[in-house]
């Protein structure tokens, strides 16, 4: 009891000095601003990508996407059945944000780290679907490498599949369009030489329909020269934005493309370098040390400056962020672009988002430090004002993007390690070291404002909520359900 009364009291002199709760321990205790920690789910100590939280007969359930296993533990421990899974795909109630409950898990490609698991995930309400069954859910995920999937999760507890496409190399992070169904499934199709999209319609889950294959000119079967950027993922406006935002090169040789939709699915889909390029609205190059990894549009920002200007100051946007890839700072800096996209023809660069590293020495903290990708839901709450980026070591960072001329920090959550953590190491001198870090993987926020983080190193799945400045920001007025939380 004395040794607990001397640390609250410790951590509690931290608070009044102003010292973030985590100085002094790093990694063992959280550190946070403007943010409270609400429920964890330990995940089954899997290694964790991407979240998706959807509403469902007034069930709120996370769809949550694995990695392959770790060399130490290739296939974890499933309670649920008793039994070793491939990592694939957890699906968790968090109805109750403070006590989550680990429904069932469906498991993936056999592998380690990147080449296993089921790394994606979207969902879709057969009501809003246009060939749907209106009472059922569908989730879309990707298998491993290899394949994608669609699954009846009408029950999240007894999902059941119903189609699987195969023949693929690389899959990765797809879209899907819920109000039309059709599906940009991330991809290198065979014949093909760098990862692209293969478009279906999906509006009927279980009777999908191929649409076309599409990827950077210099991918399509017999192109010669150096092989083009994978495509990370697209974002799509649907047909009213009649938009994809295709984000190509995650760690370098970032590539922003703007495509019209309507010729992406409608025109001619010979894989010709000429109708590679007929969809092609513009496309921004960066440096080659950069990526792109998520680009996430953020249209129609009134932009305070311009008010007084005769031209409209309604500006559009896309955050473009980078994915961190190496371990101890040994990769060139991925941060975050905001670029002005009123102009389709001509994107620009007009302002930078990093986390300074010597605000948490993050480089000697081991593991990754450097962006990673931003929320994608939409939610009014948060839409154009706040934007939530994973950061590997660094948590996730909350960035007021009100004026995306000065996106400034607001709030920030970075998770204490537990038992499941798993070191990361590299060689230094001949020797490796080894530290055990967080590394805070992807972010996602839902239509309540819940805020939901998963890690790369086991660490599980956190959900946090906002608090003071940070909090004031937001509009919960329009939350799902029109309540103030």
């Amino acid at each position: 009891m004395r040794v607990r009364i001397v640390g609250l009291a410790f951590v509690c002199a931290l608070l009044l000095l102003g010292v973030p709760s985590g100085a002094g321990a790093e990694g063992t205790v959280p550190e946070a601003k403007n943010m409270v920690l609400l429920g964890t789910n330990d995940l089954q100590g899997r290694s964790a990508y991407q979240p998706t939280i959807h509403e469902q007969n007034g069930r709120w359930i996370a769809y949550i996407g694995h990695h392959g296993g770790t060399v130490a533990i290739p296939r974890p421990f499933n309670p649920l059945t008793g039994r070793n899974e491939d990592n694939g795909t957890s699906i968790v109630d968090v109805t109750d944000p403070r006590h989550p409950k680990y429904l069932h898990h469906i498991p993936g490609e056999p592998g380690i780290d990147i080449r296993g698991g089921a790394q994606m995930t979207r969902v879709c309400d057969g009501k809003t679907l246009p060939k749907g069954d209106p009472s059922k859910t569908y989730l879309l995920r990707s298998f491993g490498n290899s394949a994608h999937e669609v699954y009846d999760v009408s029950d999240p507890a007894n999902p059941l599949l119903l189609w699987r496409v195969a023949g693929f190399s690389r899959t990765h992070k797809s879209w899907w369009e819920c109000d039309t169904g059709i599906a940009y499934l991330v991809a290198t199709p065979a014949g093909w030489r760098s990862r692209g999209v293969a478009i279906y319609d999906l509006s009927d889950p279980a009777h999908p329909v191929f649409i076309r294959n599409f990827a950077l000119v210099g991918s399509q079967p017999g192109a010669t020269g150096p092989e083009p950027s994978l495509l990370h993922g697209p974002i799509s406006t649907g047909p009213q934005g009649n938009r994809v935002y295709f984000a190509w090169g995650s760690g370098d040789r970032g590539v922003l493309q703007i495509v019209d939709r309507s010729k992406l699915l409608n025109g001619p889909k010979d894989p010709t370098p000429e109708n590679l390029l007929y969809p092609q609205i513009s496309r921004l190059d960066l440096p080659p040390t950069q990526g792109s990894h998520t680009a996430f549009p953020l249209l129609g920002v009134d932009v305070a400056e311009f008010a007084n200007d005769k031209a409209d100051p309604k500006h559009d946007f896309i955050v473009l962020t980078g994915e961190e890839q190496e371990f101890n700072c040994r990769q060139p800096r991925q941060w975050t672009f905001m670029v002005d996209v009123t102009n389709e023809a001509t994107p620009m660069g007009v302002s930078s988002w990093f986390v300074p590293e010597k605000s948490g020495n993050y480089c000697s903290r081991g593991g990754r430090f450097g962006a990673h990708s931003s929320n994608e839901n939409m939610t009014p709450i948060y839409y154009k004002r706040l934007m939530f980026f994973s950061y590997f070591n660094a948590g996730v960072r909350v960035v007021d993007v009100r004026d995306p001329y000065h996106p400034t920090e607001v709030a920030s959550y970075i998770p204490a390690i537990n038992k499941n953590t798993e070191s990361r190491c590299v060689t230094i001198g001949g020797n490796p070291v080894c530290k055990t870090v967080v590394q805070t993987n992807n972010a996602e926020v839902d239509d309540r404002g819940y805020i939901y983080i998963v890690d790369r190193a086991n660490t599980g799945l956190h959900i946090l909520d906002l608090t003071g400045p940070a909090r004031a920001i937001a509009d919960f007025s329009k939350a799902a359900g029109s309540t103030q939380k």
